[in-house]
Parts: C-alpha cells; sequence; structure tokens
C-alpha cells in the first residue's frame, strides 16, 4: 500500500506477483533477485542457513543437514517467544490462526485475517471447561443457605407434641413483631435477617437455661458484625457459675499465699523496697447485678454459635471510656490503645455494652414500678433501689404526649458511677475478720491521702425521667418523633439517643422496646484525643552528700601530701614540749 513506484510506471497497472519458487534464466543468480536489505540473513539472526547460497534446494549441492536444522530451531525459537504485555506468543497464535480457519473454512479468509486474529486472541481470556464435566461454581446464596441450613432443622423427638408448650410462655421474644414497629420508623434489618435472629435465639434458649431472652441489637465491626442476645438465667443456674467463679478467686489466693511465704524466707536479705502502694483494685459486681445483671451471648452471623461474653469489671468500663477502638468482629482480638486495656475484644465489647445500656435502656413512665415490701429494705441500701416490678395498672400515654415531652421516659437500667460500677465501694473498707487481724498495724499507720480524699459517689435514681438526662453543648441528649404524621392516630412513638448513635426505642399502647445498631461509640463533639501518658518522673534531688567528687590533678596531690605532712610534724612537736612539761612539773 506504501510502495514507492519508478518514474513512467503507472501505479494502477496490473503487476503479476512474483512467486518464490520463480525460474530464472541460466547463468543468472537465483539471489540477486532479492534486495540487499531483505537478505541473506546474517549469522545472529533466526532465519540465517535457510536461503544461503549452496544450500537451496535448487541448487546442485547438498544442504548441509547440521545448518538447516539450526536454522529451524532458532526461527521456531524466535516465533516461541512471549509477549511482554499479553503473555502469548506468535507461534501458538499463527498455528491456532490455521486451525480456525482450516475447521470453519471461511470465504475469502484473507479479508477477514484480522478478525480471526481478533477472535484467537479473546478465545484465550475465555474459561475452558472440560467435555465431560464441566467446573460447578457455588453460588453466594447457596453458601449463606447451607450456613443457616440448621436454623430450619428440628431436634430429634420435636413434633407436635412440642406445639402446644412453644405456643405457651416462653423466654422467645417475638423478634418480628419488634422489627414490625421499628419498621414504621424506618430502623431495623432485612425481614430475612430478623427472622434468621429469630430462629438463632429459638436455637440459644434449647440448648442455654434461659429465663427472659432479648434481641439486644447489633454492633458493626470492620471484618464481621456481633449480634447480642441479652439473657437472664433461671436462679438455680446462676448461683452455680457464681460459686465456681468464687472457689476460682479462692484458689488463686491461697497459691498466692503460699508463694509470698516462701518468697519472705528467701529473700530476708535484701536491699528497701519501694514504699508506694497501687491503688486498690475495685471488684466487679456480682452476678445478677449491677453492669452485670444481665448475661450477653454474640454471634457473628445467624446460624453460627453462640458465644457468652465474660462478667465486666470496673476497671475495663472505666478504660473504655477513655479509649475508641472499632470492632473486628474478632472477640480473641487483641485491643492496642493507651491507656492498656484490661483485656481482649471481648470484655472491650462488654463493656461497651454495659455503658450502652446504662444510658440508653429506657421505658413508658409509670409501665414499671418499686415493689412496695421492698422499699424500706432498700431506702437503706446506699446505692438505692435496684429493682422493680411491672406495674398491673398501668394507663399508656397518647403518642403525642409521649413524643412532646421527655419526661414521659425513664431509665430502668441502673447508670453506672465513675468507679466502673454502679453501687459506690469503697476500697479502702475491711471485713471484721480483716480489721481485727490488722488493729496492731492501723493504729501504727496514718491514713492515706487516697483514703482522706475518697468521696462517696451518688448517681441518678433508678426511673429518672428523660428530661434530667444533660446534652451535648446545644443538642438535647433525645430526639423524639411520630413514625408518620400522616396517620398520626395509627403512629408510633420513636426516640433516638444523640449520646448513643444507633439507640432507639419505640412505644405503642403497652408495648415497647430498645434496640441498638451501630458501631459501639458514644458521640463526642470533637476529634476523639488519646490520653496523655504520665509526665515523667523526677530525677533524685542532687546535693553535695551523693554528688560524686572529681579526681585531683598532681599539683593538688603534691599540695595536699605536703599540707598533711606539715600537720603531723606540728603535732609530733606539740606532743613532744607536752612530755617536756610534764617531765619538769614531776621533777
Amino acid at each position: 500500500m506504501y510502495q514507492s513506484y519508478a518514474l513512467g510506471l503507472d501505479p494502477y497497472q496490473t503487476q503479476e506477483p512474483k512467486s518464490a519458487y520463480q525460474t530464472h534464466a541460466v547463468g543468472q543468480d537465483p539471489y540477486q533477485a532479492y534486495e540487499r536489505g531483505h537478505g541473506p540473513y546474517q549469522p545472529h539472526e533466526p532465519g540465517y542457513g535457510l536461503y544461503q547460497p549452496g544450500y537451496s534446494p535448487y541448487d546442485d549441492q547438498i544442504p548441509d543437514p547440521n545448518s538447516r536444522m539450526l536454522a529451524i530451531e532458532n526461527a521456531k525459537a524466535y516465533l516461541l517467544k512471549s509477549s511482554t504485555t499479553s503473555g502469548l506468543n506468535l507461534y501458538d497464535h499463527l498455528a491456532n490462526m490455521i486451525t480456525k480457519i482450516l475447521d470453519e473454512q471461511p470465504t475469502n479468509a484473507v479479508d477477514i485475517i484480522e478478525n480471526i486474529s481478533k477472535d484467537v486472541k479473546w478465545a484465550q481470556f475465555q474459561k475452558k471447561m472440560d467435555t465431560l464435566r464441566d467446573e460447578y461454581e457455588i453460588p453466594p446464596t447457596f453458601e449463606a443457605a447451607e450456613k443457616r441450613k440448621a436454623l430450619f432443622l428440628k431436634a430429634n423427638g420435636e413434633g407436635d407434641e412440642e406445639l402446644e408448650e412453644e405456643i405457651g410462655e416462653t423466654p422467645l421474644p417475638n423478634v418480628m413483631e419488634t422489627a414490625f414497629y421499628f419498621e414504621q420508623a424506618g430502623i431495623g434489618l432485612s425481614k430475612d435477617e430478623s427472622y434468621h435472629i429469630f430462629l438463632a435465639l429459638k436455637k440459644l434458649i434449647s440448648v442455654q437455661p434461659i429465663q427472659t431472652c432479648r434481641f439486644w441489637g447489633k454492633i458493626l465491626g470492620l471484618e464481621m458484625n456481633y449480634i447480642i442476645a441479652e439473657v437472664q438465667y433461671h436462679e438455680g443456674e446462676e448461683e452455680e457459675e457464681t460459686e465456681e467463679e468464687e472457689v476460682t478467686e479462692e484458689g488463686g489466693k491461697g497459691v498466692g499465699e503460699v508463694e509470698d511465704e516462701e518468697e519472705e524466707k528467701e529473700k530476708e536479705d535484701e536491699p528497701p523496697k519501694s514504699t508506694y502502694k497501687p491503688p486498690p483494685v475495685i471488684p466487679k459486681e456480682e452476678n445478677g447485678t449491677g453492669a452485670n445483671k444481665y448475661v450477653y451471648f454474640v454471634c457473628n452471623e445467624p446460624g453460627k454459635p453462640w458465644v457468652k461474653l465474660p462478667p465486666v469489671t470496673p476497671a475495663q468500663i472505666v478504660c473504655a471510656r477513655k479509649i475508641k477502638k472499632f470492632f473486628t468482629g474478632r472477640l480473641d482480638a487483641p485491643v492496642v490503645s493507651f491507656p492498656p486495656f484490661p483485656g481482649n475484644e471481648a470484655n472491650y465489647l462488654r463493656a461497651q455494652i454495659a455503658r450502652i445500656s446504662a444510658g440508653t435502656q429506657i421505658s413508658p413512665i409509670g409501665f414499671y414500678q418499686f415493689a412496695e415490701e421492698e422499699g424500706d429494705e432498700e431506702e437503706e441500701v446506699e446505692g438505692g433501689r435496684d429493682t422493680y416490678e411491672e406495674n398491673p395498672d398501668f394507663q399508656p400515654l397518647s403518642v403525642a404526649e409521649m413524643v412532646d415531652s421527655p419526661s414521659t421516659w425513664v431509665h430502668h437500667v441502673q447508670s453506672i458511677l465513675k468507679q466502673g460500677r454502679c453501687v459506690w465501694l469503697n476500697p479502702f473498707q475491711k471485713s471484721e475478720e480483716e480489721e481485727e487481724e490488722n488493729e496492731e498495724e492501723e493504729k501504727a499507720e496514718e491514713p492515706d491521702e487516697l483514703q482522706q480524699e475518697l468521696q462517696q459517689e451518688i448517681g441518678p435514681p433508678l426511673l429518672t425521667p428523660l428530661s434530667e438526662d444533660e446534652g451535648i453543648q446545644n443538642i438535647p441528649a433525645w430526639t423524639a418523633q411520630p413514625s408518620t404524621n400522616l396517620i398520626p392516630q395509627y403512629a408510633v412513638a420513636v426516640l433516638q439517643s444523640n449520646r448513643w448513635p444507633g439507640a432507639f426505642a419505640f412505644a405503642s399502647g403497652r408495648k415497647f422496646d430498645n434496640i441498638y445498631f451501630g458501631w459501639g461509640h458514644k458521640y463526642s463533639p470533637e476529634n476523639h484525643a488519646p490520653a496523655l501518658p504520665p509526665p515523667v518522673q523526677a530525677e533524685y534531688p542532687s546535693g553535695p552528700e551523693i554528688t560524686e567528687t572529681r579526681d585531683p590533678t598532681l599539683e593538688e596531690e603534691l599540695a595536699f601530701k605536703a599540707a598533711r605532712e606539715e600537720a603531723l610534724a606540728a603535732a609530733e612537736e606539740e606532743e613532744e614540749e607536752e612530755d617536756v612539761e610534764d617531765d619538769e612539773e614531776d621533777d
């Protein structure tokens, strides 16, 4: 197409193509037909040896087979070079093209050779299937169905006989009904996921001796999420677990006392130790009380096994207030933070659940009331009342009243003090036995400064109205609104916490519930600033009694020796004079 023509030659004149096997006149060198730029090949080129003089099949001489095979191998090696971009080579590509042309035998193959080349290249990127058995791909929906298959299967022996028991009183909550009410305000999960959680809670109740159960909510994580169930054990089961924990703690103390006695015997002649006394460890609240009133089970997805979270300690709650970490979805993941968190992600999750529950679990005013019989006894307790019961004479308020005034809602979960407990405890107060043993030591010791400065913490009492909650700068603590303004007679009162984003509550007649969907973080108007490390301890005060003296010079040493000799000589002279005087007096 881009061929140049000599002068006087018509460019449109038809020219017959020259055959590669064209014969030449006698005496004419056949290699003169090739231009010097197109051949013969140089020794370093792949086609070297194919058309060299003396090795052509049209010459009378017999070609050297070794040279010809070398040329063929060089040419084939060049065609087998893979491309640096596509990874294909020209040899396989041409072979595939020729195979395709011979199989399909299209008309005018030379006109569509470019399209055939493209089709062959595109075929390299298509997935090849076996002709005997195709490769089976498992769709994601099938995998999800296999995981949740156990939720829809009944255990052996279950049948119509247990249907009546299931219809009766059961700790299983109606998750679908609660999801319906929250759906009116655009809150909640999909119907499929809600139903799967419904079945997962049923599975949990069938395995654990649970008295009450509630779907607490869902905390989001970076890798996996946490579905949380709030339960209460039967009284007997709870006491057994408490006894096991107490036995473990007592055993640990006994071993520690034996070790201390051995260390005292072995290390009698040690240098004095520091007199610093660390602050006392605040004990955790007993199971069924305070922050450990409920037991929590978590799982990553419905169908996976439920895992029981450990009880929360005051130290974990205090530290959780100072840090802000995203959950990973793995309970055994370490919590890397400053100050260091005492535990792993399971303990941090339990601490955040306790904080969220204490601040966002609310109910309509009058739904719960304090027991009359136990009223006098509970008033004597320092922490105030910690139990309540359902009011049978409760009269629900209208949706408009519950939306307009936050005082129509109350907290039915105890607030957590700065100490990390719901009921304040004096860490320096000892039991009667310890007081009798340490009477003599206490007389000698002076009261510590921490013990003098320590004051009892008093939090808001139980069933406190929301109107007493503190706002966040100019933002109120709660936002209330009806589920719809178009049909107010069938609306539902919905409250949203601004302090803990993701915490919601609804009320409709005698029905109400609380739920949480979020990352488990408390709202802060400013960016989170980690706590700074404590200041560096001051060095020991320097003075002449501890300062190391410098080495004297040679001149100073000579002067010191001379002064010392003079002093000794003067002292000897004085002694001689005294002896002489004594002798004279004796005479």
